[in-house]
C-alpha cells in the first residue's frame, strides 16, 4: 500500500451522512399488527386481551404505541398498579383480568378509539416527528426544572425575595466550591444548600446524581444542612441508586430527602431553619 499523507479538509470533504433505516423486523411485524385492528366505535377488554394473545412482547409494544409512552414509562407505571410479582408474559399468563385492567386505567382502550378512528392530516406527520425528537428532550428539562421551581417556591416563601440564590455555584469550606439549585442565603456563604432531581425515565443520569450529590457534600461546611428534593416513579427501578443516596443521608451527609409530597416537611423544616440559624 502506498504511503500518503492525508489532510483533515479532504477527510471532511468526502463526509456523508450515516442514514441507515430504522425499520427491523419487530417495527415491521408490530406496524402489521396494528394495521389488522379492527376498527369500531368502542373497544372493550377483549381487545387488550386479543391484542396480547397472539405475541405477548409485540402487544405490549402495541400498547406503548398507543398510550405514547416510553418503555421505561410503561414499566414504571404497570408496576404501580399491578404491585410485585412482575409485568411480563409470566405475570399475564398468571393473571389476564388484573393485567388488561392496568392497561384500562393507563387509558388504553380510549386511546384505542381515540387513535384507530382518527383522521390524520399531513401537519401530523411532522408533529409526531418533533414529539419523538425535540420534544422527548424538552420534557426531561421540564421534569427537572418543574422540581427545582417546586423547591424555590418554599424557600421563596420562608425566605423572601432576595434571601437566596439559584443554579449556582457556591463556595463551602476551605474554599472548596460545588453547583447547587439553592444557596440559602447567598452562593458565597451559604447556611443551607439544596439540590432537586426529577425523573420520569431511566438512564445514566440517575445514576450522575450521586456524583453531583457527593460533591456538594465535599464542598459544603459540615454545620451546612444540605436538602435534597427528589421525585420519579423510575426511582423504584433504580432503588439501587436510591439506597446509596439514602445510605449518606443515614451517614448525616445529607440531612433530609423529600418528594413533593413532602412539601409541607419541606416548609416547616425551613421555617425551623432560618430560626435556629439566625437567617
Amino acid at each position: 500500500m502506498r504511503v500518503v499523507v492525508q489532510d483533515v479538509d479532504t477527510i471532511v470533504s468526502s463526509l456523508s451522512p450515516l442514514d441507515v433505516d430504522w425499520m427491523d423486523d419487530i417495527a415491521a411485524s408490530a406496524i402489521a399488527r396494528l394495521k389488522s385492528l379492527p376498527q369500531k366505535a368502542e373497544y372493550a377488554s377483549s381487545d387488550i386481551q386479543d391484542l396480547l394473545d397472539g405475541d405477548f412482547e409485540e402487544g405490549i409494544l402495541c400498547a406503548r404505541l398507543f398510550l405514547a409512552l416510553s418503555k421505561d414509562a410503561m414499566t414504571e407505571r404497570l408496576r404501580s398498579l399491578l404491585g410485585p410479582g412482575g409485568i411480563g408474559s409470566t405475570r399475564y399468563a398468571a393473571d389476564k383480568t388484573a393485567f388488561v385492567q392496568a392497561l384500562e386505567e393507563l387509558g388504553l382502550l380510549a386511546a384505542f378509539e381515540a387513535t384507530i378512528n382518527y383522521q390524520p392530516v399531513w401537519s401530523d406527520i411532522l408533529a409526531e416527528r418533533l414529539r419523538s425528537g425535540r420534544g422527548s428532550a424538552i420534557q426531561g428539562q421540564k421534569r427537572g426544572r418543574g422540581l427545582e421551581d417546586f423547591a424555590e417556591k418554599l424557600v421563596q416563601q420562608v425566605f423572601g425575595d432576595g434571601g437566596y440564590e439559584t443554579r449556582c455555584t457556591f463556595t463551602g469550606a476551605d474554599g472548596a466550591t460545588a453547583k447547587c439549585d439553592i444557596a440559602v442565603p447567598d452562593r458565597g456563604q451559604p447556611r443551607i444548600v439544596l439540590e432537586s432531581k426529577g425523573y420520569g425515565a431511566t438512564g445514566s443520569k440517575m445514576t450522575d446524581i450521586i456524583g453531583d450529590l457527593d460533591a456538594i457534600i465535599a464542598a459544603k461546611r459540615h454545620d451546612c444542612p444540605f436538602l435534597f428534593v427528589t421525585d420519579g416513579l423510575t426511582w423504584k427501578s433504580r432503588l439501587a441508586d436510591l439506597r446509596k443516596i439514602v445510605h449518606r443521608q443515614n451517614q448525616g451527609k445529607i440531612t433530609k430527602i423529600y418528594t413533593m409530597e413532602m412539601g409541607d416537611q419541606l416548609l416547616e423544616d425551613l421555617t425551623t431553619l432560618k430560626a435556629e440559624l439566625g437567617i
